[in-house]
């Protein structure tokens, strides 16, 4: 009787949204798993959807992670971190915060719905009190879902239920390729028809540069064989490696560790596959820094913070590199040093541009000093010595004091992915521009 209630309620709650005359059905974004680029997919469509709509509404209708953010009375609330970002840099004044974050997940949350202190009507009637909310103050509505299409099933509001219940098509985002993408797809596609919603559309993402119309032409070959041509093939995203990097801002927050110096490189962007854990003697490491520095920019060194021989050598070659560097503020809108430090290093290596760029892009390598995991070892025999750290500071140097071993911290970074947050704009920006283009709205719209 429950489910029946809440079905007869959402029938009658999506009539009162859909009365709104002429309004598209709403988007919804969905993925076939984890990291395969869902949020930076929504951003690109809403960049191009206000492009063609005086007034674009998001909704995140199931969200984790969250942040907390200020209300416009001045009170405190709690949204999904996506929502922030989007809210934000699209400047959506027109929509309320609670709104677009209606159901959070925090932890606890799945025992107490299992304990039966959470009811499903509830979390029905909270997102569709926000899509007619939204809605009614927009002119199209764009969802984004959590993780893969599967997601929230131990509430009973996974992505493809959370769709159907909205009256949203779904675009779906996999990883670029042909057999494992539609592989990925095929289970995914499934379970969103069996909640009685439709796919509107794919988007593969982080293809292989050079095999973009490759896959473009036997991914379009297979969608209309397999699923008779009702689902397009929306967009084919090469892969740019620079939207991957991480800012040192994020490598000091996943690793709770402390920068020393070189605070103007905090927004400046690091990749994690460039990562050096060193181990060995001093003209070793030079010889191989040295070396890096030809193909890397940015590389990121790991050392147990009681090498001082290893530091010494750092901070000599950071002097020596970046002697003739002018500092600008890292948030600094002019087009000189601090934009090549923030902006410039990581784009594809077949860009133009970037070839033209590279020999004078100047080198920042960063250092993370790891300490105090030794047992039977004085604390302070495993810590930097001062006058070192003292130094740091006078080179202002990247160099960034972290706890764990250097083994665990070096794995850590590696496996990190980088999200994109509000306080990365630069990288949010690159990422609208380079997906935007990738998109066929017109096929989109024209489908809505």
């Amino acid at each position: 009787q429950s489910r029946r209630r809440v079905a007869e309620h959402s029938f009658r709650a999506r009539a009162r949204v859909r009365a709104k005359a002429a309004m598209p059905r709403p988007l919804f974004v969905a993925a076939t798993r984890q990291h395969v680029g869902k949020t930076t997919v929504s951003l690109a469509l809403m960049a191009g959807l206000q492009k063609r709509f005086n007034k674009v509404g998001y909704i995140k209708p199931v969200g984790q992670q969250h942040v907390e953010v200020i209300g416009s009375d001045g009170a405190a609330v709690r949204v999904d971190k996506d929502v922030e970002l989007v809210k934000e840099y699209f400047k959506l004044d027109h929509v309320s915060w609670p709104d677009m974050s209606p159901v959070l997940m925090p932890r606890s949350y799945t025992k107490r719905y299992i304990d039966g202190e959470i009811q499903l009507e509830s979390q029905v009637e909270a997102i569709l009190g926000a899509q007619q909310r939204v809605s009614a103050a927009s002119d199209v509505l764009l969802l984004e879902g959590t993780g893969h299409v599967g997601v929230g099933s131990v509430v009973e509001m996974n992505n493809a239920k959370v769709a159907s219940l909205m009256g949203a098509d779904v675009v779906l985002v996999a990883n670029g390729g042909i057999g494992s993408s539609f592989d990925e797809l095929e289970m995914n596609h499934s379970m969103v028809l069996a909640a009685g919603a439709r796919v509107r559309g794919v988007v593969l993402n982080k293809v292989i540069p050079d095999k973009v119309e490759m896959v473009r032409e036997y991914f379009g070959k297979l969608l209309s064989q397999r699923w008779g041509g009702s689902v397009a093939l929306l967009g084919v995203v090469p892969d740019l490696p620079f939207l991957g990097k991480s800012t040192l801002a994020d490598i000091e927050r996943l690793l709770h560790g402390k920068l020393l110096g070189g605070h103007h490189l905090m927004n400046a962007h690091y990749d994690v596959r460039e990562v050096d854990l060193v181990t060995t003697g001093v003209r070793r490491f030079l010889r191989k820094a040295d070396y890096r520095s030809t193909i890397a920019k940015r590389p990121l060194f790991v050392t147990h913070a009681t090498r001082d021989d290893i530091v010494l050598a750092y901070l000599s070659m950071y002097k020596r590199k970046t002697s003739d560097i002018s500092k600008q503020p890292a948030d600094s809108d002019s087009h000189g040093a601090s934009e090549m430090l923030a902006d410039s290093a990581g784009a594809p290596a077949g860009n133009e541009q970037w070839q033209r760029q590279w020999p004078s892009l100047p080198w920042a390598g960063a250092m993370i000093l790891c300490s105090g995991t030794a047992e039977g070892v004085d604390e302070d025999e495993q810590r930097p010595l001062p006058f070192l750290m003292e130094m740091v500071r006078a080179h202002d140097a990247p160099v960034m004091l972290v706890e764990g071993g250097t083994r665990n911290i070096n794995d850590r970074i590696h496996s990190y992915t980088a999200k994109m947050h509000i306080k990365d704009p630069t990288r949010v920006a690159a990422a609208i521009e380079h997906y935007e283009p990738h998109i066929d709205f017109d096929k989109l719209l024209n489908t809505m």
